[in-house]
């Protein structure tokens, strides 16, 4: 993806505020959600609220919006194209269009001169205005991009999907088992997800965004988490609604399958670390091993609370028997007699004595601390960080990491989502 350039005035004016945006980034974006929905309330049937809620949303934008100007004005700053990929990914999936761009910039800058006051000048504010909208216009060429190789109208991105299936993988986790009302399933690249978008009962209409865990005969599987509130959070309200009305019979709206951490064409050994739902995609990979590349080298690494709450296991076991070259180890944090039965280990996932190949290729998925945990003692068994890619529910936060330098962001974001 070529890179534009900022005029030499706005580059100029950009280097010297960046650090004073940088520092209030977070403030804009809290002040500029809540002005944007108040005037724009279509638009909450587009954003996800929990996200919203517990403020993932805004700080991922801030530091999107302070990396892509860092990246404009600093020849040595991180590759932005692997973040803008995966914005545009995500953004295709929810059916963003590119009108929207338009409402978002103006109530972003406007936030900006709240936040920030007198600092904000007229030509303030034409610098910044200049690196939204060079961002926004990378964004909508790479999205429509995406919804033309998908065959997608941005403007009818949603499908009717029926759910043929349901089986109740945990306590809190089920599988639906989706196939189109009309026409045939699209296609799709292993480890890709799509958006689900339900109207709930208080009249809202809200997306989510399920990893495709299988795709049997003709037919898309989602694995779902039920979403429990904590610390004072409300239950989810997509998969809480799903958990209870999603069975054979009911019809959902459904988006084209997106995500660019995907399973490419490789003979190199696979490592696949994942704890909780993050077992979803690893499902996918090892089911289309199974099919395509039976004799290709895996290893299979999975951490959950107990063997209880461990999704997928039967799918993962029917998929991995067939594969000629496979390592598994499992931990849990509590042991019981089913746990001891398949040989797992108790506590947390610990690579210390597990046999890793330098030249694997690593997917990894669960929640952030465990991937940088896991990212770094594979590292220090000498596998080359570039091989390592991740996924991550909901906003990506990975590089907001406060113990990261600026050079291990920087390899982070080269090489983590390729």
């Amino acid at each position: 993806m070529k890179t534009p350039s900022l005029s030499p005035q706005s580059a100029e004016i950009v280097a010297a505020t960046a650090g004073v945006v940088a520092e209030h980034a977070v403030e804009i974006t809290r002040s500029f959600y809540p002005n944007m929905f108040a005037a724009h309330p279509e638009l909450l049937r587009v954003f996800n609220k929990a996200n919203q809620a517990i403020g993932e949303q805004p700080v991922a934008l801030a530091s999107s919006v302070v990396a892509y100007a860092v990246h404009l004005i600093d020849p040595d700053a991180p590759d932005f194209t692997p973040v803008m990929e995966r914005i545009a990914h995500k953004h295709v999936s929810l059916g963003i269009k590119a009108t929207e761009y338009t409402i978002v910039g103006h109530y972003l800058l406007e936030a900006v001169g709240q936040v920030l006051g007198d600092a904000v000048t007229p030509e303030v504010a034409a610098a910044w205005d200049e690196v939204y909208w060079l961002f926004g216009t990378q964004l909508i060429a790479a999205e429509a991009r995406l919804y033309a190789l998908a065959g997608v109208d941005p403007e009818e991105p949603w499908r009717k999907y029926e759910v043929t299936e349901r089986t109740e993988e945990t306590d809190e986790v089920f599988s639906l088992t989706i196939k189109p009302v009309e026409g045939e399933l699209p296609a799709h690249t292993t480890g890709q997800y799509v958006a689900v978008a339900v109207d709930l009962p208080n009249g809202e209409r809200q997306p989510r965004q399920y990893t495709i865990s299988g795709a049997p005969e003709g037919a898309f599987r989602l694995s779902i988490r039920r979403v429990k509130g904590v610390d004072g959070h409300p239950d989810g309200q997509v998969s809480t609604w799903l958990h209870e009305n999603a069975h054979p019979g009911t019809v959902l709206d459904v988006s084209t399958p997106s995500g660019d951490v995907v399973l490419e064409e490789s003979d190199a050994p696979l490592v696949l670390a994942s704890a909780g739902i993050g077992i979803t995609p690893m499902a996918a990979i090892v089911e289309d091993l199974a099919e395509r590349q039976p004799q290709r080298p895996v290893t299979l690494l999975h951490a959950d609370r107990t063997a209880s709450a461990h999704p997928l296991v039967e799918t993962m076991q029917a998929s991995s028997s067939r594969l000629a070259h496979v390592a598994e180890h499992v931990w849990y944090e509590e042991m019981d007699a089913a746990g001891e039965a398949r040989g797992a280990r108790v506590g947390r996932m610990d690579l210390t004595d597990v046999e890793v190949p330098t030249n694997a290729k690593v997917f990894m998925c669960g929640p952030l601390p465990f991937m940088r945990a896991v990212r770094r003692t594979l590292m220090d068994k000498g596998v080359d960080p570039r091989n390592i890619s991740y996924e991550v529910f909901g906003p990506d936060l990975w590089a907001q990491d406060p113990d990261n330098d600026a050079a291990e962001q920087k390899v982070q974001l080269n090489a983590a989502m390729a």
